[in-house]
């Protein structure tokens, strides 16, 4: 059975930082994607270096100021609850900084890597720049904040999204896949999703799959649990009572976000 469903560890670092989940891409089987879930309460510090990797810092929850060594960003963050359904701020740093991530009250951040090639500009990523769309119809729709999609000139492989999925609605849906590097028709991009529920007692379901079914896990995901997705189709299914809210890293050899719908389900975009 592959291992694609993770638990938050709930580890401490210190009094005031919590490691709630620490995914880099050895540990999950990935080539190109690791991530990191801190809760820091108000007046914590976390330090780390960023070595060979990019790095996308999103502020979930609370306020945060985050420095590479040279940029300060101060104050950052913009809600309580990622269910207030508005964009946060984010932070790009490229490979070769030190960090510093402080909470100016309690917070909650992840941190998305990627390898990267390349010493790019720290560039602040506010909460005002992403681009926000409602994708999908009737039983299958969905909210999406892009804080760095593929069409953003900041990183060099990450890409990351915030998806809002409302009670009884399917996403990720109709299957669709992204594992094959053959451009035009599709990209090859891992992912991983964050997931939490509102109410947090909630749980959604969500599938993995190839077409040969070499790989054929479905999950029962609970608040903040990380799913990953080294390959396959991957819809996710949110039940009556329960609204859904997810963040996607994606990063994979080239910048580019082009799917495959599965041939057997792609009717349902256009029906009437």
């Amino acid at each position: 059975m592959a291992h694609l469903l993770n638990k938050p560890v709930h580890h401490p670092l210190s009094d005031d930082v919590q490691v709630i989940h620490d995914l880099q891409p050895n540990d999950i089987n990935l080539d190109y994607i690791g991530l990191k879930v801190l809760d820091i309460k108000s007046g914590g510090n976390y330090e780390e270096a960023t070595e060979d990797f990019e790095l996308c810092i999103v502020a979930l929850t609370g306020k945060v100021t985050v420095s590479d060594g040279t940029n300060t960003f101060e104050h950052i963050g913009t809600r309580d609850s990622v269910f207030e359904k508005i964009p946060t701020d984010s932070v790009y740093i490229s490979k070769q900084h030190n960090i510093t991530i402080e909470a100016v009250t309690d917070a909650r951040v992840i941190l998305c890597y990627a390898p990267a090639d390349e010493v790019r500009e720290t560039q602040l990523i506010p909460a005002s720049e992403n681009s926000i769309e409602d994708r999908g119809k009737y039983s299958n729709k969905r909210h999406v904040h892009n804080i760095l999609p593929d069409t953003h000139k900041a990183s060099e492989k990450l890409l990351v999204v915030e998806v809002y999925t409302d009670q009884g609605n399917w996403s990720s849906y109709p299957p669709h896949k992204h594992d094959q590097d053959n451009l035009p028709n599709e990209s090859l991009l891992e992912e991983t999703y964050y997931h939490e529920m509102n109410p947090r007692t909630g749980f959604v379901f969500q599938r993995v799959y190839t077409d040969d079914l070499s790989l054929d896990e479905t999950m029962a995901v609970e608040n903040s649990d990380v799913v990953i997705v080294p390959k396959g189709y991957h819809p996710v299914a949110v039940p009556d009572g329960y609204d859904g809210y997810y963040l996607n890293i994606m990063a994979g050899p080239k910048k580019v976000w082009k799917f495959y719908n599965q041939p057997d389900h792609e009717w349902i975009i256009d029906r009437k």
